[in-house]
């Protein structure tokens, strides 16, 4: 915490040394905005609309900060006019709360003007980390000002910003330019590739159709029919087994709506069909291998046994 008098003293100085350099930015970058406007209405006049169309947001940019130092400006003259007030009240007054809060926030988003991080931090140390944590955020309870947030947001203009900027740059140098290929192109709606193309999607659809209708064709109409995958004769005649009648799936005519679920039904029935097929044949393949080895377990106790008399017969002879 501060003694009294050192808050005012060093708030006093950084807010000067603040309004001082704002000053000097804005003529700045009112001459390159000037200089910039001025590119602008060559491009638009020799046809180039493209390049018109892009280096138009960094004018709007530039306007956007150079508003926001204006408004800037404005509170630090209102600070310095109520540091008195700042200094004798522990917490921050209502009346300033605004014009604080809007300092706090731009204090970071302004790099030109670093005196704002120096009284960003007086502010720290005299309110607390949370009332800062609050404006730099923009919580409900932070109160800055809505124009410095508009102002000082990243976001691309809008396609409507951007074309009234253009059209002011034509009329204050005199350019006669046609507007209607640029509104074109800023009213276009642009595809999310992410999402996928839209014209992909249409062909998918198309193609889909006919596999539709196929299937409502090939569907069963007047009575029920097992249905029998055609590709099981090309197996080979060792694997083939006798399947039950209780796990062949049968549908009826009933249970196929005459809609686009046909093509969804006939393809689960392949996939139980095909599934039950090969569960049949795994478990074939098992109970082979089963019988297999018993057979082998069997010759072996066999082998054991005739070992086992021939060698007792030849202790009796030896005995004998």
């Amino acid at each position: 915490m501060f003694n009294r008098g050192v808050f005012g003293a060093k708030c006093k100085t950084c807010v000067s040394l603040a309004i001082s350099r704002i000053k000097l930015l804005q003529n700045k970058r009112d001459l390159q905005l000037k200089h910039m406007r001025k590119e602008i209405a060559q491009f638009l006049l020799s046809g180039q609309e493209s390049i018109a169309r892009i280096r138009v947001e960094h004018v709007i940019r530039e306007q956007n900060i150079w508003a926001a130092y204006e408004i800037l400006e404005l509170f630090c003259e209102f600070v310095i006019a109520r540091v008195p007030i700042l200094e004798s009240q522990k917490e921050c007054p209502s009346e300033l709360r605004e014009a604080v809060a809007s300092i706090i926030f731009s204090a970071p988003r302004c790099s030109d003007v670093p005196d704002l991080l120096q009284i960003k931090n007086l502010f720290s140390t005299k309110y607390g980390k949370e009332f800062v944590t609050a404006a730099t955020e923009l919580r409900p309870d932070s109160s800055v000002n809505r124009a410095i947030i508009e102002k000082l947001s990243v976001s691309a203009p809008s396609g409507e910003i951007r074309l009234k900027v253009l059209k002011e740059i034509a009329q204050e140098y005199s350019v006669e330019w046609d507007s209607s290929s640029t509104e074109a192109e800023f009213n276009k709606k642009h595809e999310d590739l992410l999402a996928g193309s839209k014209q992909i999607c249409a062909e998918a659809a198309v193609s889909q159709a006919p596999s539709k209708q196929a299937c409502i064709k090939s569907s069963p109409s007047n009575r029920a029919k097992p249905i029998v995958r055609t590709d099981a004769k090309k197996a080979p005649q060792h694997q083939q087994a006798p399947i039950p009648v209780s796990n062949v799936t049968l549908f009826t005519s009933s249970e196929i709506e005459p809609s686009a679920k046909n093509c969804t039904a006939g393809s689960v029935s392949d996939i139980k069909i095909e599934t039950t097929s090969r569960s049949s044949d795994v478990l074939e393949r098992a109970r082979a291998a089963i019988a297999s080895a018993e057979r082998a377990t069997a010759a072996a106790r066999a082998a054991a046994e005739l070992a086992n008399v021939k060698f007792g017969s030849m202790k009796i002879g030896a005995s004998s």
